[in-house]
Parts: C-alpha cells; sequence; structure tokens
C-alpha cells in the first residue's frame, strides 16, 4: 500500500475499491471482525451491516429485503450467543463515562444514541451516579478541563467565571452544580449525597 495516497499500488487515482457481494457468510465475517475491534449495540451492529449492504446493493444490485433479513437473523443469532449485549455495553460506558466526570444527563443521551433501550438507559445511569455522585463527576470534569479552581493561574479566575459556568452547562451539569464547583475550592471535599 501506498502511505502517501492510502490506496493500493497500482490502483487508479479516483477509483474506489469495488465492494465484495453480500452473503450470509460475508455478513458475519464482517460482523465478527467489527465486534473483534469495537464494543457495540444492537443498533450499532445493524447500522454498520446495513452500511456494506446498500454500498453493496447499489453496485452488484439485489434484493435489500433479504439482506435486512440476513442481518436481522445474524443480529439475533450474535445476541443469542452472547457477542452482543446492549446491558452490558450500557453498563461499561455508563461507568467509564461516570469515572472520566461526565454528568448523568450527557451519559444517558450518549447511550441513547447508541440505540439503547430508555429502561436500561435509566437503570445504568442511576447505577453508575451510585457510585460516583453528580458533584464527585462535576469536580473530575472541572479539573480536567481546567475550570474555576483548578485553573492555572488564578488571578484569571473571575474573569473566567461566566465562561467557566457555561462550559459545565455544556457538560450537563445543572447551574446549581456548576456554581458550586466553580465558585469553591479546588481541595474541598465533595459532600456526599
Amino acid at each position: 500500500m501506498d502511505e502517501s495516497t492510502g490506496r493500493e499500488r497500482g490502483q487508479p487515482q479516483g477509483k474506489r475499491k469495488q465492494p465484495r457481494k453480500v452473503s450470509p457468510r460475508y455478513l458475519e465475517n464482517a460482523a465478527l471482525h467489527y465486534l473483534k475491534r469495537y464494543s457495540a449495540t444492537v443498533s450499532q451492529l445493524k447500522t454498520v451491516l446495513m452500511r456494506r449492504v446498500d454500498r453493496s446493493l447499489r453496485f452488484h444490485g439485489g434484493e435489500r429485503t433479504e439482506a435486512l433479513g440476513w442481518v436481522n437473523a445474524l443480529v439475533e443469532k450474535l445476541v443469542r450467543n452472547g457477542l452482543v449485549n446492549d446491558q452490558a455495553y450500557a453498563e461499561t460506558k455508563a461507568h467509564s463515562l461516570r469515572a472520566s466526570g461526565r454528568s448523568a444527563r450527557v451519559i444517558a443521551q450518549k447511550l441513547k444514541l447508541k440505540g439503547v433501550a430508555r429502561e436500561v438507559v435509566e437503570q445504568k445511569v442511576a447505577e453508575a451516579s451510585a457510585e460516583v455522585s453528580e458533584e464527585e463527576a462535576a469536580r473530575i470534569w472541572a479539573r480536567k478541563k481546567r475550570l474555576g479552581p483548578f485553573r492555572r493561574d488564578l488571578k484569571t479566575r473571575p474573569d473566567n467565571r461566566q465562561r467557566d459556568l457555561a462550559a459545565m452547562a455544556r457538560a450537563g451539569f445543572s447551574f446549581a452544580m456548576a456554581k458550586k464547583i466553580i465558585d469553591g475550592s479546588a481541595d474541598e471535599p465533595p459532600h456526599l449525597s
């Protein structure tokens, strides 16, 4: 492969690699390859596979409904075999996002965008919030982003207060929580709920 252009040597410039024709075996191999690299929800995996199906159908032709049946059967098989598990995905994602200082609102939004069911989202966000409170998460976020009491130059803190409050709001924290963290001190212990 030519590293400067990102295509195979000898491949004409501007010509894309032709997609393979979809079959149940091809889709299974593609799904397993994807799942080796990424943890995914049912919705995400279906999206990835349907993208491949659509690309193949545009080039080779064929019936989308037949391919959709193959995708659905494959995903059901992978769920049965435990290779795709929305509950496990949501739990892992919620806990890692919370530990990195994300608000409950942002965690819920990210999980919903990945196609996780609302009830599962609520349950996993509650579990993650039981381990790391909203205030602890807000402090972690403020420290990571060097907001408020965590600024390098504390003299600029009053001048940047509104900007810091806005950053906390964009991160999904309530105004009261943002104000508490931004106006607090860096060594203040979190209050247990």
